[in-house]
């Protein structure tokens, strides 16, 4: 076995089909691992000269690769691909090739090695993932924390799922399909070809969506849509993604981005138009129903609801699956490793203070009323200093 450290764009380019047979080979790996994702994300955020992929090669193929990138915040410290618009992340180990061990062991050693003195810090890893063996092969100084939290659901037909949720709900989830059906909402899964023009509805629908609710400031950024669009088209081609519209009467009133992988489905992205509340037409219902379509259709075990607790995930009854946070460093780091564990267990343990929770929700609240005033009219004559 061979161990590198790729830190050429162009190299990285040309990994394409090793890296996808790779992925294939690694049963643990999510949508956000495959190529097509992390190469475009490369493309519209990544920094030059700060690309570090630790590949282990035995022969000509790939049987692990660590996708990480150099950052300085402000000691230097090595951190997935894919950012923070990516929900799980991970190492990418050949399950066939690492029976013994010897794969993920010198993935470490490859990724010890990259480090040097920076700190490792593997943020959103899923629970089974590939970094967890990586973590227990690392000789070194090493921390875990929980990190994100994300909602899943067994990957049930509808009839399963709302047994789940009680007799109650589970009617009213019955008379929201139900209307559905009635109204004549029509699927449509969109082909690769004309995947660009469904995302840039999609984001323009997601857009109006959430903004009197405080759209994420990232969502409206160029190169979000330009990652987005370039990613999603491959990832279409590939079968790793389905992009759905929803018509009703002729028109396109919703979209979604839903990321496949061989044991989840889980939807990553919506937008529906403002006015099909008026229509007395559960969104909720309609996405959900298409999830359980991916998943269970798809003979998929899981359907993940991705990060976020927000309340309308909570009527589903889903299981909690918290991600991790796996920080690595060198005997020469063990210092920056401890310091910064030390400051996100503090901002763990701030984030949980009722006090500061209840301020941070009347921040809010006043941002919110402040956005809704209307603009201030211009004043007339001069003005005075």
């Amino acid at each position: 076995m061979l161990t590198s450290v790729c830190r050429d764009p162009g190299t990285f380019a040309a990994l394409g089909p090793v890296w996808t047979r790779l992925h294939h080979r690694c049963p643990a790996a999510t949508p956000f691992q495959t190529h097509a994702w992390l190469y475009s994300w490369w493309r519209s955020y990544g920094v030059p000269g700060r690309l570090r992929l630790v590949l282990v090669w035995r022969g000509p193929e790939l049987a692990g690769a660590a996708p990480l990138t150099l950052a300085h915040r402000p000691y230097p410290v090595l951190l997935p691909l894919g950012g923070t618009i990516t929900d799980y992340t991970d190492v990418l180990v050949d399950a066939l090739a690492d029976a013994g061990g010897e794969v993920t062991a010198a993935l470490a050693a490859g990724v010890r090695r990259a480090a040097r003195g920076a700190v490792v810090d593997l943020r959103e890893v899923r629970a089974g993932a590939a970094a967890e063996a990586l973590y227990d092969r690392w000789r070194g100084p090493k921390r875990r924390l929980p990190d994100s939290m994300c909602l899943e659901l067994p990957g049930l037909p509808m009839d399963g799922l709302i047994a789940r949720v009680g007799s109650s709900r589970g009617q009213r989830i019955r008379s929201s399909l139900r209307k559905l059906e009635a109204a004549g909402v029509v699927e449509r899964d969109v082909p690769a070809a004309e995947a660009p023009a469904a995302v840039a509805n999609m984001l323009r629908l997601h857009l109006l969506q959430w903004r009197d609710r405080g759209v994420n400031p990232e969502h409206e950024r160029p190169r979000f849509a330009e990652h987005l669009t370039r990613a999603t088209q491959l990832m279409v081609a590939s079968g790793d993604a389905v992009i759905t519209e929803f018509g009703l009467d002729g028109e396109v009133v919703a979209a979604n981005l839903t990321v496949l992988g061989p044991g989840l489905a889980g939807g990553y992205l919506y937008g529906a138009e403002p006015g099909l509340r008026r229509t007395k037409l559960d969104l909720t219902t309609l996405l959900m129903r298409h999830g359980v379509r991916q998943a269970a259709g798809g003979g998929r075990t899981a359907l993940s609801l991705l990060r976020g607790a927000e309340p309308y995930k909570s009527h589903w009854r889903p299981d909690p699956r918290a991600n991790q946070r796996l920080l690595l460093a060198g005997g020469p780091a063990a210092p920056l490793l401890l310091l910064r564990y030390g400051l996100a267990r503090g901002r763990t343990a701030a984030g949980a203070s009722p006090r500061l929770r209840d301020w941070r929700d009347r921040l809010r609240s006043v941002r919110s009323w402040r956005d809704r005033l209307p603009a201030a009219r211009p004043r007339r004559g001069p003005v005075s200093p």
